[in-house]
């Protein structure tokens, strides 16, 4: 999804329960008719982003399990608008498609390395965080390996067939072709929207387009943007760091070329992500079982309390931000560039011919820009900004893909919408639906933080795949974390049992 195509759409969250899945493999058969070949699979996953193509590698080989994965691009790629040199993983590159579930697959990174003849290379590299493109590059290549991920396959309906107890999925290629497949169980990893505050959205047309944007569409415009006189981003997080951050180094060391770079954020400080080693607890297992079991008024509040656990900036990236200014003011020079924490746009419209404002805080201006009306919070203070183009990069949230719109009634949708979802991420549906619906990266608000972050992605991955299954295809880990999260099992000590040990987990 493009920015222009971000405005009207509803983005929301999704929630869980459980459906009984018993295994069933189908046996392959063909029948034509109208609507194209009709394929028979125990799986059939939509959408081929990470999470989905981690499944897709850990079932290859699965004995007796038939499996498919369907993508409307033409290719994998992922976040290609933020593929920019430079810029690595938030993760180790050990929580790749799947080593942390099953390190001996084919498809690990190590694998993709030596298949590439870098394994040399990587290793006197000493990298721990691996480029962000050579992830993509690893992920492609999975992709175009399996067999089971077919591209250029939009998905456009999910029906339930009661007679025969199976879902029936159609989906189009770009040619117009239509087919479809049958299945027991499908596992949506459609992803997740871009969030555009909603006063720029009335700017998301195409008269604005390259200078009202959200940040995964930066690269694509980037070289207009970086030549722009004053450019204002918006976000905290690491897609708003490394804009910003690639914004200030297409200024010269004095400060003169590219724009004037302003940076601002809701949240009351550019914060670092947490990256302790005991806080890095909250992406286990052992967490998504105790948070699963909360009340929901206080997942949603620890959600929104824990922000810097999965929306902080790397502590590398605020370094090299605050390097670049430190460049910029050596002889005395003031800095192209503003930061400014604790800030709410309210407002936005486009700049009125005659007004050529000049930035704000200093930035070369022009007519055809932006005015914004910004709040601080903690002054309750009002201001104004003028700007040549904005680019938003805040955030990304799950939303219900219109395929299913056929079957909605048969889905047991929460208080506010969303899936509601087990612990092996099976969506509550009718009882009349034997077969299962998973979900992956739409479950924050049942699972915890832990869910748009690659390093659960094969853990999760292997959940799934068992359930589907009906057995232990992979083996999972009971405890993977030191940290005992809520208060001891009555009768168990608190230092009752440690990583790996094979007694009670003593966890809530």
């Amino acid at each position: 999804m493009t920015t222009e195509d971000i405005y009207a759409r509803e983005h929301e969250h999704e929630h869980g329960h459980q459906h009984g899945s018993e295994y069933k493999t189908y046996e392959s058969h063909q029948t034509h008719e109208n609507h194209g070949t009709h394929e028979a699979y125990d799986l059939v996953g939509v959408g081929i982003g990470p999470f989905n193509l981690s499944l897709a590698a850990l079932s290859d080989g699965a004995p007796g399990l038939r499996t498919l994965f369907l993508d409307a691009k033409p290719a994998f790629s992922w976040h290609p608008g933020l593929l920019m040199e430079g810029t690595v993983l938030q993760v180790p590159f050990l929580a790749d498609l799947v080593t942390m579930a099953d390190p001996t697959s084919p498809w690990s990174y190590l694998n993709y390395l030596r298949e590439h003849d870098r394994m040399f290379p990587f290793f006197f590299s000493e990298r721990f965080h691996i480029p962000r493109r050579e992830y993509d590059h690893y992920c492609r290549w999975v992709a175009e390996s399996l067999p089971s991920c077919r591209f250029d396959a939009r998905v456009t309906d999910v029906e339930w067939d009661e007679r025969d107890e199976v879902f029936v999925v159609t989906h189009r290629a770009a040619d117009g072709a239509v087919a479809r497949v049958r299945a027991r169980q499908i596992v949506l990893g459609v992803g997740t929207n871009p969030v555009v505050p909603e006063p720029l959205r009335p700017l998301l047309t195409p008269a604005h387009a390259g200078r009202v944007l959200h940040s995964s569409d930066y690269r694509t415009h980037r070289a207009r943007l970086a030549a722009l006189a004053d450019v204002t981003v918006l976000g905290a997080g690491q897609s708003g760091a490394e804009v910003a951050l690639d914004l200030l180094r297409h200024q010269d060391g004095s400060g003169a070329g590219g724009p004037y770079v302003r940076w601002l954020a809701r949240t009351p400080a550019f914060a670092p992500m947490e990256y302790s080693k005991i806080g890095l607890e909250h992406f286990t297992p052992d967490y998504i079982r105790y948070f699963r079991a909360l009340p929901e008024e206080r997942r949603e509040r620890l959600v929104r309390e824990q922000w810097q656990l999965y929306k902080g900036v790397s502590e590398e990236t605020l370094g090299e931000i605050h390097d670049e200014l430190y460049e910029r003011t050596i002889g005395g020079t003031e800095p192209r560039a503003a930061l400014h924490p604790g800030v709410t746009v309210i407002a936005a419209e486009p700049e009125r011919d005659g007004e050529g404002g000049s930035g704000g805080s200093g930035g070369r201006g022009g007519g055809g820009g932006y005015v914004l009306t910004c709040r601080h919070a903690e002054q309750d203070a009002l201001f104004e900004v003028r700007t040549s183009a904005i680019v938003a990069a805040t955030g990304y949230a799950a939303a219900r893909p219109a395929f299913l719109d056929t079957m909605a009634k048969l889905v047991d949708w929460d208080e506010q919408g969303r899936y509601r979802i087990d612990g092996d991420y099976r969506v509550a549906l009718d009882a009349s639906v034997s077969g299962a619906l998973y979900v992956q990266n739409a479950e924050l608000h049942t699972h915890g933080i832990g869910a748009p972050d690659l390093t659960l992605g094969a853990w999760r991955a292997a959940t799934i795949l068992n359930a589907v299954a009906g057995r232990e295809v992979l083996r999972v880990p009971e405890r993977a974390a030191w940290t005992t999260f809520g208060a001891p099992e009555a009768g168990v000590a608190a230092t009752a049992t440690a990583p790996g040990a094979q007694s009670g987990s003593g966890t809530a």
